[in-house]
């Protein structure tokens, strides 16, 4: 048996880290299995083109509203109680969408829906940070983010399986799919603690010891603080201590544009352009787009040896570059299924880079007692701003609808160089003290 002291152990990867990383999983991948629905729902009931523009755009709308409720809800009641509320939601949306068999009732149960998955994804980007063992941050931040993606091939899978079913049985059989993933779930959150760094920074510390003892013990949590520590005392005598003198106003600057830049141009290009221009292959697209995200996604692997700056940086660069060739590369795709299918396989690629590298950045740079709120303000600013893409685009021709979307990824890109050049490394191995500027002094 090792002389060493316990402080200074390695951390160890327990069993409620691996419930934690399923809960966080799962949670993501209900979110955009939800978000997806929109585009799905657009063939459940006939409706003209105004009416479908709001159905796409009743997703980002009350995912939104959803965002602005937990955000700070999840800052004062706490993580855990916020998952709870959203989980309630999903079970009465679900039940509810089986009988929408009119547009009024589609819109009704897809915002429960939708509500509860902004607040859903909002707390894990916040809480996921405070939880996961150090040396694992940023690697499963990236692998819960790209459950994202299996939710959008799950729902495509079953909208392509069902599409040539009557309509009401693909509406309970989408249905059923996310009960099933929800009472997984709910087992799973039953086995988490609440944010123990949460705890400790709103002064609930007789109750942040006691989840201590109870899911970790105080020797593995000791090790964890301890390889904290050692991470930020190294970033101190570094570079990254940078982090304490980045402002607001930058923070700001960058997370905006690169969520605004990752929500709309992605929903643009696998959300709105199969309604609007191929509707019959509304869900191919999707299952294309979200299962190229989903292969690709496995870079997050490697999330905590690689620089997150550079990551962002190839993301965007590498999305801009891909729509300006889909925009020049028009009139032969339009007579070429197979070259479109080729083109928008690599456009994803990078997308989903630049995705989740922005989704883990936005949730890493803000304070402990602010993280929740500030994401939320960020994401809902941008996601607000996708919505008023949906209906710019709505009457544009597929050669303008494709040079926008290359607008879209100029805009992001602008963030990612600003952060490039005036921000912090967050990733490879970076402490979250330091990526959030709380060093200690």
């Amino acid at each position: 048996m090792s002389s060493a002291p316990q402080t200074v152990r390695d951390e160890q990867w327990t069993r409620t880290d691996s419930w934690l990383f399923w809960s966080f999983g799962l949670g993501m991948l209900l979110e955009n299995y939800i978000f997806s629905l929109s585009s799905v729902a657009t063939q459940w009931v006939p409706m003209p083109k105004s009416l479908q523009s709001l159905l796409l755009a009743w997703s980002p709308i009350w995912l939104i509203i959803g965002i602005a409720v937990a955000g700070p809800l999840a800052d004062r009641v706490g993580r855990k109680n916020t998952f709870y509320t959203t989980m309630a939601l999903y079970g009465l949306g679900a039940i509810g969408l089986v009988f929408s068999n009119q547009y009024a009732l589609i819109l009704l149960f897809l915002a429960m829906l939708l509500f509860a998955a902004g607040g859903e994804m909002n707390t894990i980007m916040a809480v996921s940070h405070e939880m996961m063992p150090h040396r694992h941050r940023g690697k499963t931040m990236m692998l819960e983010l790209n459950f994202i993606n299996l939710g959008g091939v799950i729902l495509g899978l079953v909208a392509l399986s069902t599409a040539y079913q009557h309509v009401a049985f693909q509406r309970a059989m989408i249905a059923v799919t996310l009960l099933a993933v929800l009472v997984i779930l709910f087992f799973a959150r039953r086995n988490t603690p609440e944010s123990i760094r949460w705890l400790e920074r709103t002064g609930q510390h007789d109750r942040a010891r006691a989840e201590i003892e109870r899911f970790y013990g105080f020797e593995e949590y000791q090790a964890r603080q301890e390889a904290a520590r050692r991470a930020t005392q190294a970033a101190q005598a570094s570079d990254a201590s940078r982090a304490k003198r980045v402002g607001l106003g930058l923070k700001l600057f960058t997370t905006l544009t690169i969520s605004f830049a990752g929500s709309a141009g992605f929903g643009l290009m696998t959300y709105v352009l199969g309604p609007h221009f191929f509707p019959k292959l509304n869900a191919a697209i999707i299952l294309v787009a979200t299962g190229t995200g989903f292969v690709s996604g496995f870079f997050g692997l490697w999330a905590d040896r690689w620089s997150r700056k550079s990551l962002l940086l190839i993301g965007y660069l590498g999305s801009f570059v891909m729509t300006l060739v889909i925009w020049a590369t028009i009139p032969a795709w339009s007579k070429s299924l197979a070259l479109f299918w080729l083109l928008l396989i690599v456009l994803n690629v990078f997308v989903n880079i630049g995705y989740l590298t922005e989704d883990t950045l936005k949730g890493e740079v803000w304070p402990t007692q602010r993280r929740g709120t500030y994401t939320a303000l960020v994401r809902f600013i941008s996601i607000g701003l996708y919505i008023a893409t949906i209906y710019i685009t709505q009457n544009f021709g597929i050669t303008a609808y494709t040079m926008f979307n290359a607008l879209v990824w100029a805009i992001g890109l602008a963030g990612a160089v600003a952060w490039w050049i005036g921000g912090y490394e967050t990733g490879k191995g970076a402490s979250l003290d330091v990526a959030s500027g709380e060093l200690d002094t």
